[in-house]
């Protein structure tokens, strides 16, 4: 293994449920000394097995299982010089201070048996498996919630076109030339305008450059009431701009429609003089 090269994922989380033989462990770790990504991803596998460990349900002592622990130990004491002599393994095990007193000590026999491993191996494989299950479901509810951001924006989208046909399709909205008030009507712009939904085109073309501070503003002026701003806009470098959709008051009944030049951040109030304006005809059926 070169430090190039990761450790897979099931290995990594044998480590850090200290389930891999001991070679391929320190193989194992003087990788995990030189890249950092490994050990991120141990770290992981390390905090949701302690998690799988904390899930188990605590069972509490049963009734008189001290007591019964503490005869097993009296009777093995008793027990442990007689089987000295016939060879038998005999550890000696520091007595509970309750039951010899401090620095007193008992005997126990330890038969010799070989370890089951096959229940901590079994464990072992569950364990992993429930950490390998805990990460792929957090990579499927991350890819199903970037699909449904994905699915949300095209929704809107197709309704914002369609919102565009209808408007340009419809037989009541209103369509307004606007021109340059001066004799020399270079600058122009058209409007569309269907007041039952407050959908809005506007489109212009030959605008003349203004200062960085400055901005183009549409109005809808209505048969009653004050002027409603309805966007802000700056010219290309061919002096065409356009306005799509702006937020307006739905109902409304436009009366004329007109552009000015504002401060960069807009105005409530139409500033004199109007560059392009346009009476709206009456509206169709």
């Amino acid at each position: 293994m070169t430090a190039n090269e990761h450790i897979s994922q099931e290995d990594l989380a044998l480590e850090a449920m200290q389930a891999l033989p001991q070679a391929e462990s320190a193989r194992v770790r003087a990788h995990l000394a030189e890249c950092v990504a490994c050990r991120q991803v141990l770290s992981e596998f390390a905090e949701a097995s302690a998690l799988v460990g904390l899930s188990a349900p605590q069972q509490p002592l049963p009734a008189g299982a001290r007591q019964r622990f503490l005869n097993r130990i009296a009777t093995d004491a008793g027990a442990a010089a007689s089987l000295k002599s016939s060879g038998a393994q005999v550890v000696t095990m520091p007595a509970p201070p309750t039951l010899a007193g401090s620095g007193s000590a008992v005997s126990k026999v330890v038969p010799i048996r070989r370890t089951n491993w096959m229940p901590w191996a079994l464990a072992a494989a569950l364990a992993l498996a429930a950490v390998l299950l805990g990460f792929s479901n957090l990579a499927l509810r991350n890819q199903l919630n970037a699909a449904s951001s994905q699915l949300a924006a095209s929704i809107e989208q197709t309704a914002q076109a369609q919102r565009v046909v209808d408007l340009l399709n419809s037989h009541a909205a209103q369509r307004v030339l606007l021109a340059a008030n001066k004799a020399s009507a270079e600058p122009a712009g058209r409007a569309v305008y269907l007041a039952q939904t407050g959908s809005l085109l506007f489109q212009a073309n030959n605008l003349k450059t203004i200062a960085a501070d400055k901005t183009y503003e549409l109005w809808v002026i209505p048969v009653d009431g004050k002027p409603i701003p309805a966007g802000l806009f700056r010219p290309d470098s061919a002096g065409n701009a356009s306005v799509v959709l702006p937020q307006l008051p739905v109902g409304v009944q436009a009366k004329a429609f007109g552009v000015t030049i504002e401060r960069a951040s807009g105005s409530d109030t139409p500033t004199a003089p109007i560059i392009l304006s346009g009476a709206a005809p009456a509206s169709g059926g």
